[in-house]
């Protein structure tokens, strides 16, 4: 009997810590100190969604970055402002391109002491500004974000004035060197602000030298619990993944995958190649909800009749041309969060984005395919799918050879649809007229067009 009232109290002891830590407020915090690329943007958004989930009543960015891509700092940027939960940054010394737009989009910036925010011009990997259109966009971006804070209105005496609580002009001025505002910028230069600077223009909300202080003398709470986002491991893998210039070796990859397999007869290393590089493009995409399952579809039916126009329609006419449209439309619109063609509010920025990256990952795949093309067979993984007969004595093909018809002959290497032919003892270029033949079976010549052999098993 004392053991069961000793286990009843102690149930009613934890019950009461329970129930009183609960009216403890949540501060939740995530650290963004890197680069603003793919992987930051997993962690901002992960890290809103598990504020939610522990009904925290403030969120915490502890922020240090140089910047980064202009299409992954608008995701966040967007994430924050359509947040439920009241989002504040602490700059931890550099808010700088793509870190001023996250850092103007929250409710309220914090900066220490020796602190910097601005230099928001769009450049691209080397530096070099870009051309007006993109700046454009920011301008137009990091205006919006601050105006969507809106304005106070100031009553002195008999007089009223409407302020805004951040003046879009100065946001402006970090990207366009244009801007000229009295006793803030000269016009030539583009604005970065101290934190003494940001305070006197309302761009910082106070300045402190730590996480708790920011919490305890500026969001008011005496008493919290502080909750900070730990990334996963996964969350790092997948951001990496979908890094633009990743998925532009994919899809390289993807190209190269299935010209080569073409060239070889069965499923081998190519084919899984193409495979793996597929499986690696789409899967963290589609884990991210941008892939919907008709882009995955409109890729898929694009191989299909890809491998059509190869194998059984003859010439090269609608049915690779749609190929080839439906698979470069599946790999750009995967990258974007478009609903069935609809793109509204898809800014230009990641519409262009996603197309160069799916256009550079063609191009490289391309000429990966002519580089290796003139090496296979000396030496690597690729040496098997190669024919290694010493062809020096090949017949080029020209008009004569119509007199072949007729003739016939031995395949040399696996006709997927084209391969190598020996008749009378000369070696051609030959395209099988139906279906697959395989090296060392006998073929007989039964047209000649445009230059070209047309053979078919004997």
């Amino acid at each position: 009997m004392k053991k069961i009232l000793f286990l009843a109290l102690n149930f009613m002891l934890v019950s009461a810590d329970l129930f009183a830590g609960s009216d403890i407020p949540v501060v939740y915090k995530i650290d963004l100190k890197r680069e603003i690329d793919p992987t930051s943007r997993l962690y901002v958004s992960k890290g809103l969604h598990e504020a939610q989930k522990q009904k925290a009543e403030a969120i915490l960015l502890h922020l240090n970055t140089y910047g980064g891509a202009l299409v992954d700092a608008d995701t966040i940027r967007t994430a924050i402002l359509y947040s439920p939960i009241p989002v504040y940054v602490f700059i931890d010394n550099n808010a700088a391109s793509a870190g001023a737009l996250i850092s103007i989009a929250c409710k309220k910036i914090y900066m220490r002491r020796g602190a910097n925010i601005g230099a928001a011009t769009v450049v691209n990997q080397s530096g070099e500004v870009l051309p007006d259109k993109y700046q454009s966009y920011m301008r137009s971006t990091i205006r919006a974000t601050a105006e969507s804070h809106g304005k106070d209105t100031i009553v002195t005496g008999q007089d009223t004035v409407i302020k805004w609580k951040r003046d879009p002009r100065v946001a402006e001025a970090m990207v366009d060197d244009r801007i000229s505002i009295p006793n803030v910028t000269d016009s030539g230069k583009i604005l970065t602000l101290t934190a003494q600077e940001a305070l006197k223009i309302g761009y910082c909300d106070g300045i402190a030298e730590s996480v708790n202080e920011v919490i305890t003398e500026y969001l008011g709470y005496t008493e919290y619990r502080l909750v900070q986002y730990k990334p996963a491991w996964n969350d790092s893998f997948k951001g990496f993944l979908m890094s633009p210039a990743i998925q532009a070796i994919f899809i390289m990859i993807i190209v190269a995958g299935i010209y080569f397999e073409l060239q070889t007869p069965g499923f081998g290393f190519p084919s899984i190649a193409a495979l793996t590089a597929a499986i690696l493009y789409f899967a963290p995409l589609y884990m991210d909800g941008l892939v919907q399952n008709w882009e995955l579809f409109a890729f898929i039916v694009g191989i299909i009749l890809i491998l059509l126009e190869i194998f059984v329609v003859p010439g090269f006419g609608i049915t690779g041309i749609s190929g080839i449209i439906l698979v470069t439309l599946g790999l750009v619109l995967s990258l974007i969060d478009n609903n069935f063609f609809s793109f509204e509010g898809i800014a230009s920025p990641e519409l262009g984005q996603a197309a160069l990256t799916v256009l550079s990952g063609l191009i490289l795949g391309f000429l990966i395919v002519i580089w290796l093309s003139s090496r296979i067979g000396q030496k690597g993984l690729f040496r098997k799918v190669a024919l290694h007969a010493d062809l020096e004595d090949s017949i080029s093909v020209d008009v004569y050879e119509k007199i072949l018809i007729g003739k016939q002959g031995e395949a040399l290497t696996v006709l997927r649809p084209s391969g190598k032919v020996m008749i009378d003892n000369g070696i051609y270029d030959a395209v099988s007229n139906t279906v697959y033949i395989e090296k060392g079976e006998p073929v007989v010549v039964v047209r000649f067009e445009n230059a070209q052999l047309y053979v078919e098993k004997v």
